[in-house]
């Protein structure tokens, strides 16, 4: 039976997508909390070092959920930030928010994305967690995590067709028993027949973008798992417009002696010669030291 590779592309709660080439659009400026001591900023995290961390800072919270500034109880909380881009090439950024209640306890997730922030610049981004939450007043907002992938890399599943005439995306996945699967899909987004055969090519990098070592990529399954299509030997195809194929990545994130590996971003590429792509599985490979890829497959599902 065929592992479903076919689930939608990754997204963050409440993402909201801002072109970043300068400044976009201003973060919500923090209200004070009432009776507050000096310094206190309603919605800001306890900890002022938690306020920045990747390159993002928060600038401002509000929501009335959160007790902060005027409005129903029935406004969701949100969240203000800037991004620096420290590095030498121009960068998309996701960052995801978790929000705390009054004792520190996580209620829910949001996030956005920024992207093509260049490189030098510092861009705004604004991002709420879409949903009405009555234990949240008194608490606050925290970053949870931040991945930037260069901006020519970062996947799309829609939009203007690279030159490369396709697009390449991963999913969420799937979990279960330890065994982990992600999906990666190719959608030929070009005018004429698009010939897929064999296995993406895959590189997987650390929160530095620097290669990670003492991995084996295997193609197929490498004895992780059995009972996919992982081990079915690669046959070229070709897909006509608007047609889409599927791989995937599949590893167990078991931990025994030796030092566990989480591997933030992957670089595919797809066909031999075509553009990369970063997307961010967030492997977790615990002491495994593998990762099995399937080979490219027609994607009947019509999806």
């Amino acid at each position: 039976m065929r592992t479903s590779l076919a689930a939608p592309a990754a997204a963050l709660t409440g993402v909201l997508l801002l072109t970043a080439c300068g400044s976009e659009a201003p973060g919500q400026p923090a209200d004070a909390r009432p009776g507050s001591t000096s310094g206190a900023r309603c919605g800001f995290p306890h900890d002022p070092a938690a306020r920045t961390s990747g390159g993002v800072e928060i600038t401002g919270v509000s929501g009335a959920a959160l007790g902060c500034g005027t409005g129903t109880p029935s406004d969701p909380p949100k969240v203000g930030f800037l991004v620096s881009n420290h590095e030498g090439r121009p960068l998309t950024y996701t960052v995801e928010f978790t929000l705390y209640d009054a004792s520190g306890g996580p209620l829910t997730n949001g996030g956005a994305t920024v992207v093509n922030v260049a490189p030098g610049r510092t861009a705004r981004g604004s991002a709420d967690f879409g949903e009405v939450l009555r234990n949240a007043e008194g608490g606050h907002v925290g970053i949870a995590k931040v991945r930037s992938v260069p901006a020519d890399e970062t996947p799309v599943a829609s939009g203007t067709c690279p030159p490369s005439g396709v697009h390449v995306t991963a999913d969420q996945g799937d979990a279960a028993m330890g065994l982990r699967v992600v999906g990666l899909h190719l959608r030929n987004c070009s005018a004429g027949p698009y010939r897929v055969s064999g296995f993406p090519q895959i590189q997987l990098q650390d929160l530095a973008h620097e290669p990670v070592t003492g991995v084996r990529v295997l193609h197929g399954s490498g004895g992780i798992s059995t009972g996919t299509d992982f081990d079915v030997p690669p046959h070229p195809f070709t897909l006509q417009p608007g047609q889409s194929a599927t791989s995937g990545l599949m590893w167990r994130n078991t931990v025994t002696d030796g030092t566990n590996v989480d591997v933030p971003y992957v670089r595919v590429v797809a066909q031999p010669g075509t553009h990369a792509v970063t997307v961010t599985p967030e492997l977790d490979l615990g002491t495994t030291g593998k990762l099995g890829v399937g080979p490219w497959a027609k994607d009947d599902s019509g999806r």
